[in-house]
């Protein structure tokens, strides 16, 4: 009986070993080298094929490509608006500097490259009229000094007014190629309290000059720098101790200000609480 039960347990080893590699027919996993061979040749046709396809694809679609400006630029058609400190809530005790050097710090980096010395190197430009180069292969940059936010300056005042209880917001628009704004573009902040709050804006009334306009992209006007304007917030003893919400605008010009679906869209709203 040991030998009957033997023999299929035999015969399915074997079944298995001829499976792998039969020396009779000399196939391997049931099939003969030609036919491995000719396996092995379609499939590196196919993706040969394949390759070559998705190579061409990519290649006719880069040569639609400019390397200074995106194809498709109507997403975003209208700048948000940024501030520095880049903080959207600024709490602070103004007779402790520890507190407030997280935010004068960052101000004081921010505005290295608008250094007088710096800025000199840039271009001279007219004021109120566009700084359009097209034709021009280097882009230059017009000159935006870091005096001209005076008071928010940081020169002369190193805290940024932060010591006094009367903080500095810079307020920036964010880079879009090509754009021109229409009209005057100015900033404009309010306050979310009982009376107006008294501010300064630096340079004088908030404006964006258009001598600054249209970029170009980080590639064909790498040492541009955005215009600022400086807000200084003229908190009195009363308004310390208290949160108040600052909203700024853009206003003055076409860009949009009110897009429900964007609050950064031409504008931005920050906290400020001061303490003593």
């Amino acid at each position: 009986m040991s030998n009957k039960e033997e023999k299929p347990e035999e015969q399915n080893q074997s079944s298995w070993k001829d499976f792998i590699y039969n020396p009779r027919s000399g196939e391997f996993m049931g099939r003969t080298a030609s036919s491995w061979a000719l396996i092995f040749l379609f499939y590196l046709v196919f993706y040969g094929f394949l390759a070559g396809m998705f190579t061409l694809t990519m290649w006719v679609m880069l040569q639609t490509l400019d390397d200074y400006t995106p194809r498709y630029r109507d997403r975003v058609a209208n700048p948000g608006l940024v501030i520095r400190p880049k903080s959207l809530e600024i709490v602070f005790n103004r007779t402790n500097p520890a507190m407030y050097s997280q935010y004068v710090q960052p101000l004081e980096a921010f505005l290295q490259q608008y250094n007088d010395t710096e800025q000199e190197k840039n271009n001279h430009c007219t004021p109120g009229q566009y700084f359009d180069q097209d034709d021009e292969a280097e882009k230059k940059v017009c000159q935006f000094k870091r005096s001209l936010l005076r008071q928010c300056s940081g020169l002369s005042d190193p805290s940024f007014g932060y010591a006094e209880g009367k903080p500095c917001i810079l307020v920036k628009m964010n880079r879009i190629i090509g754009l021109k704004p229409r009209g005057d573009p100015y900033i404009n902040c309010t306050a979310k309290r009982e009376g107006s709050l008294q501010m300064q804006y630096f340079p004088a009334e908030g404006r964006f000059d258009k001598m600054y306009f249209p970029y170009y992209g980080k590639k064909a006007h790498p040492t541009y720098v955005q215009p600022l304007v400086a807000v200084k917030l003229l908190l009195s003893r009363e308004d310390f101790n208290t949160e108040l919400s600052v909203e700024c605008k853009v206003e003055g010009t076409d860009l949009r200000n009110n897009d429900d679906r964007d609050k950064f869209l031409g504008r931005v709203a920050f906290r400020v609480k001061v303490m003593e």
